[in-house]
Formats: structure tokens, C-alpha cells, sequence
């Protein structure tokens, strides 16, 4: 498998960034791609590790160290097949996914693993180019109806899995583009959205059939679905935010996360946003409260608006620099990150909690007082006598993940039974929920959780969903 002293003779190496100025004028991608030869040779570090961890650690189970060799002869085709034999977008994963196949990776006990993310990216990326990515269309239809609630990556692999299957497929969108989360929340900076318009494309030629401003529950009775169609996969993500229930939180100037980033998707793609709803940071003091990669995102999409500063709370200590490998790997570490957009410029503080927000006469917030939280081992994350701070504050972003779907409207009308966090219950084996017709995947199964897990889930229940409908499947899982 690759080169058998590759890892020996050939450095890691990885995708280069735009300059922060550059990338700071534009809301384009900003990483450039790696030359042919120097990716080949990345290929050929993957070492014949006998068990290849990296499988395990892709939630897809990508076949890494195969597409890897062929990249490393020079066979791209043949990897990129073998690439969608696992992932039916590799082009998203390869740019947003936190590549946990790169933590497990044997190599990465040196901390040098093989650059497994951007070899899977210009794998898929070459295929668009060269032309190799086209429809798959049905050799035969099975007459089965199923409808799939939810464009995001779950409901566009499951609808694209089943309209290969055979099946009549109908995926319905409550937003105006197809995408879900890809569409609406991850900034065009890190994934440009005509990468989810070509597989539109494909997905329609192979003969999915979108419906968007279509809210089930809110639009259509959701029962509606249950009797016209053989089948109904729910894959609406887990869309309710966990807020701030602190006083001050009515002022005006404190938004969800994600408010702010599908008004900001939806202003890059050319819409027209009503300045009396307009939510922008721009010569404004930001506050974003949260750690995770919605907060990273809101503080790269504010930095691009021209915010005048930024700070990000989180309530966690610091993480070590470094992770403990011998106690840790293969699994994914928990160490001290820095994302890109953290990168172009904010100030971070941890253990931090909030205790209010504070406004003007005019409702306007003005700054936020916090509280420091002791992070000794038997603290217990109790507050710190006296460490009360104020911090200005013109715009709060809440980014502090989400605790289940939303459930008024279409899980209220199907009387789904929930599990105990209130995500809708149904096991990874059938993706069957309480009613037999119907099924789930993603986040709103499993809780909020990544993109490549989303895909993962949306092909499992698909196949679950086909040999439901015909007694046996040949989809992979």
C-alpha cells in the first residue's frame, strides 16, 4: 500500500491558505490546491499498516489507504470510484469535515499523519474537472414512492441512494434552496454553494424530485405524506438552539448563531435582506458565546463584515496544546485548536460563563458580564469569588450547539416517539421509527454531530428504507 518507505522519505505536507489580507475581501474559499506530483507523493506516505485505523476513524469508513495507492500510481479514476463507493459528496467532507481518519491515522502517533482530507478532496475535485462525475440512473424502476424530509447532507445521500435503488424519490425543503445546513450555515468561505448545485443536477438527472418552500407540518399536514407515499425518511436535523435564558437576553442585538449565518449565506448568493432585520457586525464590538466550529464560523463571517472586535467565550477550560497520544489514539483528541477564521483575528477566553446582558435605554445591548469558573480538579466549574467582568458588546451571537429538532409541527402530528434527549428514536440497524412507515436519520436521530455522519446515517437508512420496501437491498451501507 503506497510507497513502503514513503512515510520515511516524504514530509506531510498540506493545502496552502490564502493570506489573511486576501482572503479577508472576499467571501470565496481561500485553500488552494496541491499540484498533482505533491499529492501523489502525500499518497504515497500511507504506510501498509496491516490494520488501518483510518477506517474506523472515517464515520463513512472511506477506503483510504486503496484510494490513497492509486493516487500515488497515478490511477485517479479508479480512486475516485473507489471514493464513492463510501461517500456520495467526498467535495463537501473534503472541505468541512474535521478529518477524524487524519487522528487515527498510524502516523499520526508522530503527529505527521497522511493528509487523508486533501487527497479525498482533489480526488473528487479532478473527477468534476475531468468530466467522470455523471448521473447513475436506474436500470429499472420499482413503482416505490418515498419521501425524504430534509436537503441536508442525510436527505441528499439518502434521496440520491434510493433514486438509484429504483425508487420514485420526493425530498422536500422548508428553506428556498436545497442543502440544509450546507446551504444555510456553513460560510461560503469554506464551501462555495455551487458545489451543492451540481449534485442537484445529478441527483434530478438520476431522477430525485425537490420540492422547496415546502414545510411539512407547517405546509402540508405531515400525515399527508404517510398515505401518498410507500415510505417516509425524516432528515431535518436538529434545528433547536440551546440559548441563554440570562437577564438581558430580550435586548436587541442578540441573535442564534444561525440567524446570523443563513441571513449572511443568503446575502452572498444575491438576495435582498430587509435592513429592518438586517443583522450585521460590521464596526461593531462582537461577542460570540461558544467555542465550537458555529462559533468559528461566526467570527470568520464577522471579520469579513468589518467587525470592529471580537471575543469568544467559551465555558470550558482551556484544552492541553497537546493530546496524550498513548492514552488517546486512535480516538479523536481532545488538545488546543485554532480554526482559520480564529486565525484572522479574535480574542479567546475560557471559562467564561454569562451572567447578563446589559443595555441601553433603547433596548440596544451594550455589554455582557461574565463570571470566571475555576477549573481546578475538584472545583466543579464553581464560579471564582470576585472575577466578575464587563465586556462591550454592540452584537451577541449565541453558538452554543443544539439540543434537538424542533418539535411543533410535523414530529407533533406524526406522534413520533423521542429518545431521552428528544431527538426521534430509532436504531442505526432499521433507522425505523415508532411508526412503521416511517423512518429517520442524521441529526435529528442522533443530536447534532457532523457533516460526514450525516451522510454516513443518510446511506444506512436508505438501505434500510429499500429492503423495507422490497424485501431485500444491494445499496451499501
Amino acid at each position: 500500500m503506497g510507497k513502503p518507505t514513503g512515510f520515511l522519505e516524504i514530509a506531510r505536507s498540506d493545502r496552502p491558505y490564502d493570506k489573511v489580507g486576501e482572503r479577508l475581501k472576499t467571501w470565496r474559499e481561500f485553500v488552494r490546491p496541491m499540484p498533482d506530483a505533491d499529492l501523489q507523493g502525500q499518497g504515497a506516505r500511507c504506510m501498509d499498516c496491516g490494520i488501518p485505523f483510518c477506517h474506523n476513524g472515517c464515520p463513512v469508513n472511506n477506503l483510504i489507504p486503496d484510494w490513497n495507492h492509486l493516487v500515488y500510481k497515478g490511477k485517479w479514476k479508479e480512486a475516485l470510484a473507489t471514493l464513492h463507493s463510501t461517500n456520495n459528496f467526498p467535495e463537501f467532507t473534503g472541505r468541512i469535515c474535521p478529518a477524524p481518519c487524519e487522528a487515527a491515522c498510524t502516523l499520526n502517533i508522530n503527529d505527521d499523519s497522511v493528509t487523508i482530507k486533501t487527497i479525498e478532496c482533489s480526488i473528487v475535485d479532478k473527477g468534476w474537472e475531468q468530466g467522470w462525475i455523471t448521473p447513475k440512473v436506474a436500470a429499472e424502476k420499482t413503482g416505490k414512492k418515498v419521501a425524504v424530509v430534509g436537503s441536508g447532507p442525510a436527505g441528499m445521500a439518502a434521496a440520491q441512494q434510493l433514486a438509484r435503488a429504483g425508487h420514485a424519490v420526493t425530498l422536500f425543503e422548508k428553506e428556498d434552496r436545497i442543502g440544509g445546513l450546507l446551504r444555510y450555515g456553513i460560510p461560503d468561505f469554506k464551501m462555495e454553494k455551487q458545489l451543492i448545485d451540481r449534485r442537484i443536477a445529478q441527483m434530478t438527472a438520476e431522477g430525485v424530485t425537490f420540492k422547496t418552500k415546502c414545510h411539512i407540518g407547517v405546509d402540508i399536514q405531515a400525515e399527508k405524506l404517510v398515505n401518498d407515499f410507500d415510505a417516509v425518511l425524516l432528515t431535518g436535523g436538529a434545528e433547536h438552539p440551546r440559548d441563554l435564558p440570562v437577564p438581558g437576553r430580550a435586548l436587541k442585538g442578540i441573535h442564534f448563531a444561525m440567524e446570523f449565518l443563513t441571513q449572511n449565506n443568503k446575502r452572498v448568493a444575491g438576495d435582498k435582506i430587509d435592513p429592518a432585520v438586517s443583522i450585521s457586525a460590521k464596526g461593531k464590538h462582537v461577542i460570540v458565546i461558544g467555542g465550537g466550529d458555529t462559533g468559528s464560523d461566526c467570527i470568520g463571517t464577522s471579520t469579513r463584515m468589518g467587525a470592529a472586535a471580537i471575543t469568544q467565550f467559551e465555558i470550558l477550560p482551556r484544552p492541553p496544546d497537546e493530546e496524550d497520544k498513548p492514552l488517546v489514539w486512535p480516538y479523536w483528541p481532545l488538545k488546543f485548536r485554532t480554526s482559520s477564521s480564529q486565525e484572522e483575528g479574535c480574542e479567546r477566553d475560557f471559562a467564561v460563563a454569562t451572567k447578563e446582558f446589559i443595555g441601553d435605554p433603547k433596548g440596544n445591548v451594550t455589554a455582557l458580564r461574565a463570571v470566571r469558573l475555576d477549573t481546578g480538579k475538584d472545583a466543579n466549574g464553581k464560579e471564582v469569588p470576585g472575577s466578575e467582568f464587563e465586556v462591550k458588546a454592540d452584537l451577541v451571537l449565541l453558538a452554543m450547539g443544539f439540543v434537538h429538532p424542533v418539535k411543533t409541527g410535523m414530529l407533533e402530528q406524526l406522534g413520533l416517539a423521542l429518545d431521552p434527549r428528544g431527538n426521534v428514536r430509532a436504531d442505526t440497524n432499521k433507522y425505523q421509527t415508532s411508526r412503521t412507515k416511517i423512518f429517520t436519520a442524521g441529526d435529528m436521530r442522533r443530536g447534532q454531530s457532523l457533516v460526514v455522519w450525516a451522510i454516513r446515517e443518510g446511506r444506512q437508512a436508505a438501505r434500510a428504507v429499500d429492503e423495507f420496501l422490497m424485501g431485500t437491498t444491494n445499496l451499501q451501507r
